[in-house]
């Protein structure tokens, strides 16, 4: 390539061959990135032989994008001065980042399809509503809005499992009704906690206490999951092994026995418990597959429960 008696060339002869602007050369020569070989009697840069070859590893890695910092690891590692791996390690770093941002790209779209499809006189609504979401939305809200509704000082695990079945996470491939399902909970679970009677939350929080609504909450999630089957197959709410669970997650939580008089009470007390039949709705549509029916979620569930539980308030046979 260099055609100089010392086998070194100038850096307009080093910008021409790479096919860059003398200025990108010096710019990595300026960040230590491209070293000169020596300096011309008037001071100018002279490049040896494996400059170009440098240089044109630098402009790939700079094509994905990889700050200087991680190419100037990668060139060391290219010489022996670093461990192995730094490319790699680069590489799937530039992967997660773009994974990322085209998530971000998918909630844009799904959001500004959102709006377009609207009718003309909901757009201005619907906007305000889709506008105060991040892309994609954030889970916090949601997980603070439970917290304040779970019973103070539940044990943190018990917190976490339920806190995995009650928030949703955005899907990777949004479609617009996603984008609404999660504006619409991201302003309820922001708006004052529900109140019925002057009551925010459900009595058994009191009666079981924090320990208590431990064991209630573990018990109620395997009398959901029972109630799931009965779901996905339309059977009407009636006794059986999933009513018998829930009753026993209550009683195993206030610590008394499962008998006809405290089923009748229990149905009562959840008769009067503040209701949020909408976020369950909304967590249904963000987890449904397109064309599927509704998933059952664990209000879905409740209520089957709570009815079965009016229709049949005796225990079942041992």
């Amino acid at each position: 390539m260099f055609t100089s008696h010392d086998g070194l060339c100038g850096i307009g002869e080093l910008a021409e061959a790479a096919g860059v602007t003398v200025k990108t050369v010096r710019f990595y020569s300026e960040r230590g990135l491209l070293p000169e070989a020596s300096r011309s009697a008037g001071g100018h840069r002279r490049y040896g032989p494996g400059a170009l070859e440098r240089l044109r590893l630098i402009r790939s890695l700079r094509a994905f994008d990889l700050p200087l910092p991680e190419v100037r690891r990668v060139l060391d590692e290219d010489e022996g001065c670093a461990p192995g791996g730094v490319l790699e390690d680069a590489v799937a770093g530039q992967l997660r980042e773009l994974g990322s941002r085209l998530r971000e790209l998918r909630w844009r779209e799904a959001a500004l399809r959102l709006v377009q499809e609207c009718p003309p006189g909901e757009r201005a609504d619907r906007l305000l509503l889709v506008g105060a979401l991040t892309a994609p939305p954030s889970t916090a809200p949601l997980a603070r809005f439970w917290r304040a509704w779970l019973p103070a000082r539940m044990p943190a695990r018990s917190t976490a499992a339920f806190l995995d079945v009650a928030v949703p996470q955005p899907p990777d491939d949004p479609r617009p009704a996603h984008v609404l399902a999660f504006a619409r909970l991201n302003a309820l679970t922001l708006a004052p906690c529900p109140d019925v009677g002057g009551r925010p939350q459900p009595e058994a929080h009191r009666t079981a206490g924090a320990r208590g609504a431990a064991v209630l909450y573990a018990g109620l999630a395997e009398a959901y999951e029972l109630a799931a089957v009965h779901l996905r197959r339309d059977r009407e709410p009636h006794g059986g092994e999933a009513l018998d669970s829930f009753v026993d997650a209550y009683a195993r939580a206030y610590g008394i026995r499962d008998t006809p008089d405290f089923r009748r009470l229990l149905a009562r007390q959840l008769a009067a418990d503040p209701r949020i039949d909408m976020y369950w709705e909304l967590v249904a549509e963000v987890i449904t597959p397109p064309g599927a029916r509704a998933e059952p979620t664990p209000g879905a569930a409740h209520d089957w429960l709570h009815a079965a539980l009016t229709v049949r308030p005796t225990a079942s046979a041992a």
